[in-house]
């Protein structure tokens, strides 16, 4: 994808998952998620090569420092992935992120493993992760699932599923209930600041 329809993703996605987004021009500047994950691409092209590694760990250390979320050159991330709030975010080596992605501050996508083999896990499409989640180890989660705050995620679930608890237990998801908003957005957003 070119660099400036991916940049024009990346604003847009911010717009439609945080209603406090007022613009892409502000967004651009002081979106922390996104200033993470634009780092995180390039690092990732950088980790494919041996040689550039150290760069790569160095820049992703640095961007660490300035926005509080450490993702490793490593982790494989899909499109249109929005981190909001983001501080405290840490997405290990070999985590992969499918597409549509959103996670909130303080989420872990962490191993439970010292070996050198795949121990972060596998997200779905489509996911949402809440704030304070922590998932572990090679576990994969399926498209469509919810992970609730604080939830505490070390096995397996399966597409449209709500996971909660400690440790998180999944239960089928009920679209139509989960999806309506507890508060009608023409209550708390005001169309002018879209403009």
């Amino acid at each position: 994808m070119a660099f400036f329809a991916q940049l024009r993703e990346d604003l847009e996605t911010a717009r439609s998952h945080d209603p406090a987004a007022r613009g892409s021009v502000e967004n651009l500047f002081i979106y922390s998620g996104l200033h993470a994950i634009w780092v995180h691409r390039l690092t990732h092209k950088w980790w494919a090569n041996p040689s550039l590694r150290f760069p790569a760990r160095a820049l992703s250390q640095a961007a660490r420092f300035i926005t509080g979320i450490e993702i490793h050159p490593g982790a494989t991330i899909g499109r249109r992935f929005f981190i909001d709030h983001g501080m405290g975010v840490v997405i290990g080596e070999t985590a992969e992120i499918g597409d549509d992605v959103m996670i909130y501050h303080g989420v872990t996508l962490g191993g439970r493993s010292l070996a050198k083999v795949k121990r972060h896990p596998t997200i779905g499409n489509r996911v949402t992760i809440g704030a304070g989640a922590k998932v572990l180890g090679p576990i994969t989660i399926g498209d469509d699932c919810a992970v609730g705050a604080n939830a505490v995620v070390v096995k397996d679930a399966p597409p449209n599923s709500i996971l909660t608890g400690i440790p998180a237990k999944w239960r089928h998801r009920d679209s139509g209930k989960e999806m309506a908003p507890a508060v009608d957005p023409a209550e708390y957003i005001d169309p002018a600041m879209w403009i």
